[in-house]
């Protein structure tokens, strides 16, 4: 590229101005100048070395790893758990403060009580109410009234105090002087260091009050939280598992508010407090409280939540005891410590040592409270029942061991069933039968006939020895009246049978009617009384009930008597598994029923209770030399086996008569011959068709002959000469 410069002539004939100089122009000729020279880069910064950044990179990685570990580490989170819990405990505490120093400040007690009666409708106690919170309005507006004359009181006592302070040390300091036994000041600077001492030791006992105050205060604001607070579930940690609470009246209408059952969720929001009977109080082993639920709800309905009531009080679902009152709108509740029904009833008082008088009763168990229970037995029946597996048979095991341990008692067994329940009894009792079979009911049958021969024998012995029950004594004597139990186990099951049940249920009867007076205990164990099970007359007469888990309010009130689940004695309440082993009693203390945790004895092999308690009962009769109770009896005869032929030709003589007429008059002939009580018509029938013998139907009568029996009667006897 050129740059050209030329000059330009003046115009003609024009003055000389002076040079015209032209800017200068680009010349654009056909390339450009080269340019020579080397292209520098542009500096950049230099990057690290690897073997540099490695090490940094490797710090980094781990502290995240780290983190993230000790992150999710359970120990971190129950320790940030905690912390936050103590923290949330904390606060709630000291909110419990202000609601409560606000709560005096405005009368809040007198103001709950009112609405209280309010939605009570009582009109009595909301005037009451209103003339307590007026009174006491009253006198603390006194007290405010006389505040500023009582500081001016102090002050003018201070100042006396002062003045008179300031007379007596001049006093002194004057007679110290004038007699010369020191100077002027001489009390003045003692008293001086008196006072000294006493600030100095003030100082010295206030700074590690105060440093200790904070903490104080931290902690008991955190028992404050603790006793009123309720801290959030997500702050719940694995140690919470066994956190515990003070029952009292505050946790009881927390757990409740916590059910969301309206009513109670209305009424507690009002704040209106709910109604004591009995206030929260230690009774044995936990706390009873009676309360009357706001109106529209039932004890009832608490008592099928029981669970659920037992999570908000902290407690396992066995250890809260919701029950109906005196009405139905009353809750009696009783908390166990916790932990504290988990051994249930204890080991059995007499499992290695002790012996037993019947008449003043046998240990059956614990109530919840802890106070041991014991059976009565002479004069009484018992029945125990309850769903499989709960404790029945536990039950009559215990009563029975107890009474194996008086040797004047004699023991009887009836199991219309194939078990080992009762097997270790085998060589105390006097009569003991076990099976499902036909033949062993017709056993157990055979044995009531025979105590209920011996329940009339007794009374004849009472009329002889003019006494009008039993006694210790008359026990004694050796003359047949020894205290006698029996046990029918699975009761049902031999009152249901077909052909011997009618009989059976028909003695027990009368022996559980008759017989307690006269030594005779009837022990009956059944899972389901009801009306076809157990005749309604046996658990009526039985005075001692003892109700594990049942199914529903029939099978509860033949247990525990008539109107008991209304008036809420109710075995309904128990949880089966959980409640095993606890039974609701009727007949064992004043109260209309008690809930008792049985004792239990085992029979397990290589845990056997019940041997040693056997054979200690077996060493006392021994010492006694008069050998077990009642095996002094000739051994029972059974029942021969009976020719049908051969009684009606008996009963018919000459006379031809109905087929359905003919069993009455079999059983009158063989009263002892069970078959022959419930046989019909139409089976007899079938019988003699078996026999050979076919019977006409003249006049749908089917008339059985002499003939046709005689005839029958002498095929055989052919027959058997033949072969």
């Amino acid at each position: 590229m050129t740059l050209h410069h030329t000059p330009d002539p003046l115009p003609e004939g024009g003055d000389s101005m002076g040079e015209l100089v032209r800017f200068p122009r680009r010349d654009n000729g056909d390339g450009a100048a080269p340019l020579e020279g080397t292209v520098v880069p542009r500096a950049l910064p230099d990057a690290p070395d690897d073997s540099q950044a490695a090490p940094l990179v490797r710090l980094l990685g781990q502290a995240v790893e780290h983190a993230a570990r000790v992150r999710a580490d359970e120990r971190t989170v129950r320790l940030t758990r905690g912390a936050l819990g103590v923290t949330v405990t904390i606060g709630q505490g000291g909110h419990s403060w202000l609601v409560r120093a606000w709560d005096a400040l405005t009368l809040g007690a007198y103001r709950r009580q009112i609405r209280a009666a309010e939605a009570m409708g009582d009109r009595a106690a909301l005037s009451e109410w209103m003339d307590r919170k007026a009174q006491a309005a009253d006198r603390r507006h006194a007290r405010l009234a006389a505040l500023p004359g009582l500081a001016l009181g102090l002050a003018k006592v201070a100042g006396g105090g002062v003045a008179a302070t300031g007379v007596v040390l001049l006093g002194t300091s004057t007679l110290v002087w004038a007699t010369g036994a020191g100077e002027f000041l001489t009390v003045p600077k003692a008293a001086g260091t008196v006072l000294r001492w006493v600030f100095d030791a003030v100082a010295f006992g206030l700074s590690p009050a105060l440093t200790v105050a904070p903490i104080a205060l931290v902690w008991a604001a955190w028992r404050e939280g603790r006793r009123r607070g309720n801290a959030p579930s997500w702050l719940a940690t694995a140690a919470d598992a066994d956190l515990d609470i003070s029952i009292d009246e505050t946790t009881i209408a927390r757990a409740l508010e916590a059910l969301r059952i309206p009513q109670i969720t209305t009424y507690l929001k009002q704040g209106l407090p709910l109604q004591y009977l009995t206030t929260a109080r230690r009774d044995g082993r936990g706390t009873h409280a009676v309360l009357r639920l706001p109106a529209g709800v039932t004890a009832e309905q608490l008592t099928k939540r029981r669970a659920a009531l037992a999570t908000g009080l902290y407690r396992a679902a066995k250890e809260v005891w919701p029950t109906t009152g005196s009405e139905a709108g009353i809750l009696d509740l009783w908390v166990a410590d916790k932990g504290a029904l988990a051994e249930g009833a204890g080991p059995y008082p007499l499992l290695t040592e002790g012996v037993v008088d019947v008449f003043k009763g046998v240990p059956l168990g614990k109530t919840l409270r802890g106070d041991p229970i014991m059976a009565p037995l002479m004069e009484r029946n018992t029945i125990t029942g309850g769903m499989p597996g709960q404790g029945k048979s536990s039950s009559a095991r215990v009563i029975l061991a107890g009474a194996s341990l008086d040797p004047t008692a004699e023991i009887r067994i009836g199991v219309p069933d194939s078990n080992f329940d009762f097997e270790l009894f085998r060589p105390r009792c006097s009569r003991y039968v076990m099976g499902a079979e036909d033949d062993k009911i017709a056993e157990i049958l055979d044995d009531l006939r025979e105590l209920d021969a011996e329940v009339q024998q007794r009374g004849e012995l009472l009329i002889q020895h003019q006494e009008p029950a039993v006694t210790r004594k008359l026990a004694d004597a050796g003359i047949g009246l020894h205290p006698l139990f029996y046990l029918l186990e699975e009761a049902h099951i031999a009152i249901q049978h077909k052909t011997y049940g009618k009989e059976i249920a028909e003695l027990l009867i009368r022996i559980v009617k008759l017989g307690r007076k006269r030594g005779i205990h009837l022990l009956v164990s059944t899972q389901a009384p009801t009306k076809d099970s157990m005749p309604r007359d046996v658990t009526r007469n039985c005075s001692n009930g003892i109700a594990f888990a049942v199914g529903d309010h029939v099978a509860n009130d033949a247990l525990l008597g008539q109107g008991a689940y209304s008036a809420g004695h109710r075995a309904t309440e128990l949880i089966p598994g959980v409640d095993k082993g606890t039974a609701v009693c009727k007949g064992l203390t004043g109260e209309r029923s008690d809930i008792v945790q049985v004792y239990f004895i085992s029979i397990a092999k290589g845990r056997d209770e019940l041997t040693p308690i056997i054979e200690r009962s077996m060493e006392a009769i021994a010492k006694r030399g008069t050998g077990v109770p009642g095996t002094t009896r000739p051994a029972r005869q059974a029942e021969p086996d009976r020719d049908l032929l051969a009684d009606l030709a008996a009963v018919l003589g000459e006379l031809t008569v109905p087929a359905a007429d003919l069993p009455p008059l079999l059983a009158a002939h063989a009263p002892q011959w069970v078959p022959y009580r419930s046989l019909t018509g139409k089976a007899l029938r079938e019988q003699l068709a078996e026999l050979g013998v076919k019977v006409p139907s003249t006049g749908n009568k089917w008339p059985v002959s002499p003939e046709l029996v005689r005839q029958a009667l002498a095929d055989r006897q052919d027959a058997d000469a033949a072969s």
